[in-house]
């Protein structure tokens, strides 16, 4: 019988009043937003729903405000314990990225996994943090410190690569030889250098670990940061390399596809990437 998962990637704008009221009112005007998304999903039989980088906030790391700072929360908290409640309604696997508060001062970008059940599984902490012009993500996040778990849910096996975790290769690799059947990665990112990667090295990753990838990127332009435009096309990869379905550049969307799981089998039948590794041989790849 084929191993069929129908999953979901939800790319979202900001509300237009972020610039007015507390944290936790923009919080809660963002999460509302989405809300009618989920729903959507878990209605259209979405068995795993992912969405997107620090999905209940502006993306703030633009600037170096330590306000900011208050709008992390624990792992579970209010918002994980909350979206629990929808996958265990709909019978869906969601992938939550939040802003995390281990204790005072410990901060990280990170995703929780939730089953079907709505029970909390675990998280992965993002663990390549940029600090580049627009990008001060290392004022705000400390390096993750779970290396690369893989979730056995109830639908597939899972992992999770946030944003820029996407441009190494070694850690695409680990959730492979980890066993995930899929790799979702959360993102936010602009238009400008990284556009044209966006669609080049996921699918490398894909073909080189054998597996799918859920790639969601933002849409529109967040005040008062004005970083640039967010550009959508949030994705479907299949273990060849193929996207198989995509969003818009610029609105709203919830994408659906269905995933032959099957087909990673038959791809890795033929193309023996994991059999072929010489790790013995890449010993300077942790000197260096």
């Amino acid at each position: 019988m084929a191993r069929i998962v129908k999953s979901g990637l939800v790319q979202m704008s900001i509300p237009k009043s972020e610039g007015d009221g507390t944290i936790d009112e923009i919080k809660e005007a963002t999460i509302q937003k989405h809300i009618p998304f989920i729903e959507d999903a878990g209605e259209q039989g979405v068995q795993i729903l992912c969405l997107q980088e620090i999905f209940s906030t502006p993306y703030f790391c633009p600037g170096q405000d330590n306000s900011w700072y208050a709008a992390a929360e624990p792992i579970p908290g209010p918002t994980i314990e909350r979206m629990q409640e929808y996958a265990k309604k709909y019978q869906m696997v969601m992938i939550v990225p939040i802003f995390e508060k281990e204790q005072a001062g410990m901060l990280y970008n990170t995703a929780a996994v939730i089953d079907a059940d709505g029970s909390y599984m675990g998280k992965y902490r993002k663990t390549h943090i940029p600090h580049t012009s627009g990008f001060w993500e290392k004022f705000f996040f400390r390096p993750g410190n779970l290396g690369y778990p893989v979730f056995d849910t109830r639908y597939a096996k899972i992992g999770v690569y946030i944003c820029y975790d996407r441009h190494f290769p070694e850690g695409a690799r680990a959730l492979g030889l980890n066993g995930a059947e899929i790799v979702y990665n959360p993102s936010a990112t602009v238009k400008g250098l990284s556009e044209y990667l966006w669609k080049l090295e996921q699918p490398a990753h894909a073909v080189a670990n054998g597996y799918f990838m859920g790639c969601i990127n933002r849409v529109g332009a967040e005040k008062p940061w004005n970083l640039g435009q967010f550009y959508g096309s949030s994705y479907f990869v299949d273990p060849r390399g193929k996207i198989v379905a995509m969003a818009s550049e610029n609105e709203d969307e919830l994408l659906v596809a269905e995933i032959d799981l099957d087909l990673i089998e038959e791809v890795r039948a033929i193309w023996q990437f994991f059999r072929d590794r010489r790790p013995e041989t890449y010993e300077k790849l942790t000197e260096l």
